[in-house]
């Protein structure tokens, strides 16, 4: 009994650590995930590279016309795409302004999934 209460404890400070890195609704996902895996799935987390939004979104601003933000996405085609159009017109540039955000919480919540050994639930 008292293991699961320390697990969950640890599950709870997790979850509040990262709020800014997801989704409300993948924060649902994850910490109920967290309480169902081993622990040793859960030290997984701590090998995760999580993404900053509001870093991405600084880089977007500075060097979103040269496909920064996407290549530190892992995006490299799109990265390469906006390299050589310069942020296609600088448009492309500009509407990624407004999508680095939320891109970036969906990566986060695949790395987390992937390395809990879960699948993507539909949301």
């Amino acid at each position: 009994m008292q293991q699961q209460h320390v697990n969950t404890d640890k599950t709870d400070m997790w979850v509040m650590a990262h709020t800014s890195y997801f989704k409300p609704e993948h924060l649902v996902y994850i910490r109920e995930a967290l309480k169902s895996v081993a622990p040793e799935r859960a030290d997984a987390l701590l090998t995760v590279n999580l993404h900053n939004p509001t870093t991405l979104l600084l880089i977007s601003i500075f060097l979103g016309e040269f496909g920064v933000d996407r290549f530190m996405l892992g995006d490299i085609g799109m990265g390469v795409g906006k390299l050589l159009t310069f942020g296609g017109c600088l448009v492309w540039w500009a509407i990624d302004i407004f999508m680095v955000g939320n891109r970036a919480k969906d990566k986060n919540y695949e790395a987390v999934l992937t390395a809990l050994g879960l699948h993507t639930p539909t949301v």
